[in-house]
């Protein structure tokens, strides 16, 4: 990001050599606020993370009297892609680097110190998608083997209601068989009475007798004196 226009995108002499040393050209994203005390803001960006996604923020600085024996004044101007808790660490990383390089120009060691915070939450970020992404798949993965189980035990629940039904069919024909001990003998005494019952009707021998001499009557060679020899001998 560039400077504002009209706007110097250095400190004056003194206040550059005191923010990064002698002879340091400060980057576009740093904006002079006030020349006194100095202020400036600088925009920090994270390299780029999945998807081209970055996270930044906007760091102001004010010089103190004493700086750099005393640590200059600092803040997150603006922020961008990062949670609250993400800047309240940075505001603690930069706490613990001033108090650290006291004494000698710092600037230029909390901005890179930011920088690479930043590279760190980008990759935080990505790792928590792909644990989300996982999770998720899991999830449905878990849902989907819910929902399947609950099919197959409706399967075995109508498969076993049918056994059980063919089960109680095939004992009631048993226990019908078992019970009804006249169901094993009740053809066998069917068939006794009936041949206890048969009568023989003669008349039914007389009618045979008469036809057959009917028939013999009716053969052309019959000669009654033959029947009549055959009843003498």
């Amino acid at each position: 990001m560039g400077c504002s226009e009209g706007r110097d995108d250095r400190l004056p002499r003194g206040a550059a050599q005191r923010a990064g040393g002698s002879g340091v050209h400060l980057p576009d994203s740093f904006t002079v606020l006030l020349e006194n005390p100095p202020s400036f803001t600088i925009i920090v960006i994270s390299e780029a993370g999945e998807n081209d996604e970055t996270v930044q923020t906007t760091l102001k600085f004010t010089y103190s009297e004493k700086y750099p024996d005393e640590a200059p004044l600092y803040e997150i101007f603006t922020q961008l892609n990062l949670e609250n808790n993400d800047v309240a660490d940075i505001l603690k990383l930069l706490a613990l680097q001033a108090e650290e390089n006291l004494g000698i120009v710092m600037i230029f060691t909390l901005v890179t110190a930011v920088q690479e915070k930043l590279n760190e939450i980008v990759d935080q970020i990505k790792t928590r998608r792909e644990e989300e992404k996982k999770q998720k798949e899991k999830e449905a993965e878990e849902a989907e083997k819910a929902k399947f189980d609950v099919e197959l035990l409706e399967i075995k629940k109508k498969w076993m209601k049918e056994e059980e039904q063919t089960g109680k069919n095939e004992l009631s024909r048993r226990q019908l068989f078992e019970t009804d001990h006249n169901l094993d003998t009740s053809d066998i005494q069917s068939l006794e009475d009936a041949g206890n019952n048969v009568e023989v009707d003669e008349f039914l021998f007389q009618e045979m007798d008469d036809l057959e001499l009917e028939e013999d009557d009716d053969d052309p060679d019959y000669n009654p004196a033959d029947r009549e020899s055959d009843l003498t001998d």
